[in-house]
């Protein structure tokens, strides 16, 4: 078991390395390919199966038992078919990994079936149910002016939860109108921001953030908790779903609910597909379009009615 668990172990860190260097993947993709083969290496470790040894029926019998396996992973809580889809694409890789290696001589993953997915949107809020979960908000709490903040901002910018957590002081550009933001791949875009987003964050500094003890590291990062360090991402779902609860709101909302609205009010009031795609930071106007419910009968309907050859 002991040596088994070792072999294990290593594959993995080789694999690691590889994904790193020959393939280039940003630190969260290789975290999630490595977090999925994790996954399969406690399962194989526990029936004392080696890498080598697995078969096809034996990755069936691993899917079909993944709601058992780490049932506490804060990442898939519900183990949808996105996150099924995610976890085989995972280990297709490693054994993509270790047929190059010439590690093995058959890939049993070649006819592991990925389950479809469905074009499944976010909840959209409305304008009226974002100002009602800010209206609940305690603005005699110490906080409360943060959370006022941290929710405008998320609307107002379309930021992803990570981009709100890591949004640098430095990157406020208020004069000018702008923020500059840190996302997927370390990328960075910049986003225009509101007058009323603007009003949110230089009250919260005032009242708030200039009289909490900042530790060294956190300096430049604009919202802090109590105790002067970095929001964490589950804290910012915390807050979000305790006001949505508060404002009676029984929608699934979550910090993404406010992206998706950022982009559908956007496109609902006539913005152009590609300048909401700069503002998401999507490298593909497919991933926009998806977001902003725009679906191809449209897109046709623009062409016959605007290119000179769909006349």
């Amino acid at each position: 078991m002991h040596n088994n668990q070792e072999n294990w172990d290593n594959l993995i860190n080789d694999f690691k390395f590889y994904l790193k260097l020959e393939k280039s993947l940003s630190d969260n993709s290789v975290e999630s390919y490595i977090r999925d083969v994790k996954r399969l290496a406690v399962f194989s470790v526990e029936r004392n199966k080696c890498a080598k040894e697995i078969d096809l029926a034996f990755l069936n019998s691993f899917l079909d038992n993944l709601e058992k396996i780490n049932p506490k992973d804060e990442i898939d809580l519900l183990l949808s078919a996105r996150s099924q889809a995610r976890i085989i694409s995972g280990i297709k890789a490693f054994y993509f990994y270790l047929i190059q290696e010439e590690l093995i001589t058959e890939d049993p993953s070649t006819l592991l079936e990925s389950p479809k997915i469905g074009r499944k949107l976010p909840e959209v809020l409305s304008v009226h149910e974002i100002d009602l979960m800010q209206s609940v908000i305690d603005l005699s709490k110490p906080e409360g002016h943060r959370n006022k903040a941290i929710i405008e901002t998320l609307y107002s910018c379309g930021l992803r939860v990570s981009e709100l957590t890591g949004l640098k002081i430095s990157n406020l550009h208020f004069k000018e109108g702008f923020l500059l933001v840190t996302g997927k791949g370390t990328k960075q875009r910049i986003i225009p921001i509101g007058e009323r987003a603007i009003d949110d964050i230089l009250f919260y500094m005032e009242h708030y953030r200039k009289d909490l003890k900042v530790h060294e590291e956190f300096l430049d990062i604009l919202f802090l908790n109590r105790r002067g360090k970095q929001l964490t991402r589950v804290m910012i779902f915390t807050i979000v779903k305790n006001l949505a609860k508060e404002a009676g709101i029984t929608k699934n909302v979550s910090p993404h609910t406010f992206r998706h609205s950022f982009a559908t009010h956007l496109v609902e009031g006539g913005a152009d597909l590609r300048a909401v795609q700069e503002m998401l930071g999507h490298e593909s106007i497919i991933t926009t379009e998806i977001y902003t419910h725009i679906d191809r009968e449209y897109l046709k309907q623009v062409v016959n009615d605007f290119h000179p050859r769909g006349k």
